[in-house]
């Protein structure tokens, strides 16, 4: 069998590095492993992995400051594997550029359900960016055109409403938080949580077939949103 995505796993508690190594290897990662934030962020640049696994309690450094070196120069999909539950240390990572957190104790077909979506995103955004369309389920977006489709239905969205989808499916699959989507979309010091929080729920109205259970736009309660992965047809076909 072919041997499938290449993953640095950056831990240093060594019986939990073997078990996820071991089990990533059993279905044909390649794993690279390392125990410290230094090493992680020399093999990142060196062997450019498809995804990292990064625990935040590194002897080194913070996990996060390893985030924000990464994300210097790469947008390598990163997922957070850590036994911090908060919500702070959650938006300090997804702050810092992480796509996604796991907190442990995981289960393993989540663990693998969460590799394969962010790979697969990020291998489709590298895609859409030469496309200039965002296909995902029944929802189009053309961002040349600045049109938004749902079933092959045009969505009349107001201008921020528009920004907020684009933003989102810039980043599908990744959480961001209120802070990151606040900035990005009124500046520093311009938007509140309440104005967000009303944008998104009318754009729920606008593409959901129901906006009590989100399908495309989640909620990661005390955090922010994602946009969640629905499916690879094409309703343009």
């Amino acid at each position: 069998m072919a041997i499938k995505e290449k993953i640095l796993l950056i831990e240093d508690e060594k019986s939990l590095a073997s078990y996820i190594t071991a089990i990533l290897s059993y279905h044909d990662y390649k794993i690279l492993h390392v125990a410290t934030g230094e090493m992680g962020v020399n093999i990142a640049a060196s062997h450019v992995p498809d995804l990292i696994l990064l625990d935040l309690g590194l002897p080194d450094m913070d996990g996060i400051r390893v985030i924000e070196r990464v994300r210097e120069w790469s947008d390598i999909p990163i997922i957070v594997v850590s036994a911090r539950q908060d919500e702070e240390e959650k938006v300090r990572a997804l702050d810092g550029g992480a796509n996604d957190y796991v907190t442990k104790p995981f289960g393993n077909d989540e663990l693998f359900a969460r590799i394969r979506s962010a790979i697969r995103i990020h291998r489709r955004s590298l895609s859409l960016r030469k496309e200039k369309i965002f296909v995902n389920g029944g929802l189009v977006i053309d961002y040349e055109k600045r049109v938004v489709t749902m079933e092959g239905e045009h969505v009349h969205l107001t201008p921020i409403e528009y920004k907020i989808v684009v933003l989102l499916s810039q980043n599908a699959g990744r959480v961001l938080t209120h802070e990151q989507m606040l900035g990005v979309l009124w500046g520093p010091h311009g938007g509140e949580s309440h104005t967000l929080r009303v944008n998104v729920a009318n754009i729920r109205r606008k593409i959901e077939k129901n906006a009590a259970d989100p399908e495309y736009i989640s909620t990661e309660v005390g955090v922010g949103y994602r946009m969640e992965e629905v499916g690879e047809q094409d309703p343009r076909a």
